[in-house]
């Protein structure tokens, strides 16, 4: 297992970037240096017509990184997508907190996001139980074998990731 690592999960809609935005400022504000990993199930380009960047990436650059003097963005051509674990050990050494959004079939801890007007299933208590599940973040009592945090309490989630993950207690 990956230390200092925790996946976000949930149907789409149910408000994983929303709880993440929250419980990265949290995590921040108390000094921890925070990387974050989102899965897109879809393509996405950052790398649009007419920028310098995508006319090197359409002339053949298997590799093409764009840096300025706040930020640096890599795009980079794969056969088939990296596992989170590949992502983790090439570009998060440098980090606290590594905290995924999505990734739901990894095998990183998770946090499962429910939302009671989306009433679904659980994905990790539901047909399948997924044994690397720590807690369920919902704004409705569940009875679970997990924690259930407060979605609406973006302190306690993250009171629970640093000592859940970068604490590592009470494993």
């Amino acid at each position: 297992m990956i230390a200092r690592a925790v996946s976000f999960v949930a149907k789409s809609g149910t408000g994983k970037t929303t709880l993440l935005e929250k419980v990265i400022a949290e995590l921040k504000g108390r000094g921890y240096r925070v990387g974050v990993i989102k899965h897109d199930a879809h393509r996405f380009d950052i790398d649009h017509p007419g920028k310098d960047s995508h006319r090197l990436t359409a002339a053949g650059a298997d590799t093409m990184l764009i840096s300025s003097p706040e930020k640096l963005a890599l795009v980079r051509k794969h056969a088939e997508a990296p596992s989170i674990e590949e992502l983790i050990a090439t570009y998060f050494s440098d980090v606290d907190l590594i905290l995924t959004e999505g990734f739901k079939k990894g095998g990183l801890p998770k946090i499962e996001v429910h939302r009671k007007e989306r009433s679904l299933t659980l994905l990790c208590r539901g047909a399948e139980h997924d044994p690397t599940l720590l807690a369920v973040a919902s704004d409705e009592a569940l009875e679970l074998d997990v924690p259930v945090l407060d979605l609406n309490n973006p302190v306690q989630v993250a009171d629970f990731v640093e000592e859940r993950i970068i604490k590592n207690t009470h494993r």
